[in-house]
């Protein structure tokens, strides 16, 4: 099967509620995650989800949890300060064989990465081309087919950018909580709107619930602080604008391997006090996004 020929028969239109006059690959019902705990990083692009999640994953490790990164973007860097260097993704591995699934073998396409992170890149169609959502699909069943989630406590989707069509919503069909990143800026704001109504939209016919908001590169949260209560979100954790940040992306590296400074100590510890409170259970948010015009008369107009 070509990812950019995918059948009419496995296109569907959503269920009822799931998105208004959304079309989009059909997931299959029975492939379910497991026993996991799932969660789908969202948030505008570049806002850095990806080294959000790199680093949210090494503290789940930390802990002492299995767990599972997928990347669900083009690019296909997600998992590159994991482990070192840009990983092929599941759907060139697929191509390679004419999307024989059978001939793959575990390690074509899930490589361990620091402090045991298990790394996986679904990869995306060809531009323009496709649907975000059967590459999740597919990554999925593969690696259900290989019993890969059997042993896995923790399952991270760090999703591309702000596009929230039904394909790239995928991901919160698994997911238990999504969870947004977002720096304390207008743009970032607008989309972390957009993705609350998707989440929302997801919601009425899966187990996704809205977990809480990330703040990222921000010293200053009042413009979240703002809209948050305007509808209901909770900041679950700060990450400060601090240079060795950007350092440890270049160093490919993540903030638990960097020189144990006092300034990356404190943000470990963030990202090590997410973990855990991710992994004990949050409250599910139920917010109600607000329209376009309302965000624009709300923020930076004091």
């Amino acid at each position: 099967m070509n990812v950019s020929k995918v059948p009419v028969s496995e296109i569907r239109r959503e269920r009822p509620g799931d998105g208004e006059g959304s079309v989009q690959v059909g997931l299959d019902p029975s492939v379910k995650i497991g026993n996991a705990k799932v969660f789908a990083i969202y948030g505008k692009g570049g806002i850095g989800k990806s080294t959000t999640s790199s680093n949210l994953s090494v503290a789940f490790s930390k802990l002492g949890k299995r767990v599972l990164q997928i990347g669900c973007d083009p690019k296909h860097d997600s998992t590159f300060t994991l482990t070192k260097k840009l990983m092929p993704t599941v759907i060139d591995v697929l191509e390679s064989v004419d999307f024989h699934s059978e001939e793959l073998r575990v390690e074509d396409f899930v490589f361990e990465g620091y402090n045991g992170v298990m790394c996986v890149e679904a990869g995306g169609p060809p531009a323009g081309t496709g649907c975000g959502g059967y590459v999740v699909g597919q990554t999925v069943k593969l690696l259900k087919e290989h019993h890969l989630l059997d042993d896995t406590d923790v399952v991270i989707f760090d999703v591309l950018g702000d596009v929230v069509c039904g394909g790239f919503a995928a991901p919160l069909q698994h997911a238990d909580r999504a969870l947004i990143v977002t720096a304390n800026d207008f743009d970032s704001i607008f989309a972390m709107n957009r993705i609350v109504q998707a989440i929302g939209a997801k919601a009425k016919n899966y187990n996704v619930r809205l977990g809480g908001v990330i703040a990222n590169r921000s010293d200053a949260t009042d413009q979240i602080d703002k809209f948050n209560r305007e509808i209901g979100l909770k900041t679950m954790a700060r990450i400060p604008a601090l240079d060795i940040i950007r350092q440890s992306r270049l160093k490919k590296a993540t903030l638990f391997e960097m020189e144990p400074t006092p300034e990356v100590l404190a943000v470990q510890a963030e990202y090590l006090q997410l973990a855990a409170s991710l992994w004990a259970g949050t409250e599910p948010l139920h917010c109600a996004p607000m329209k376009d015009r309302d965000i624009f008369d709300l923020l930076g107009f004091d």
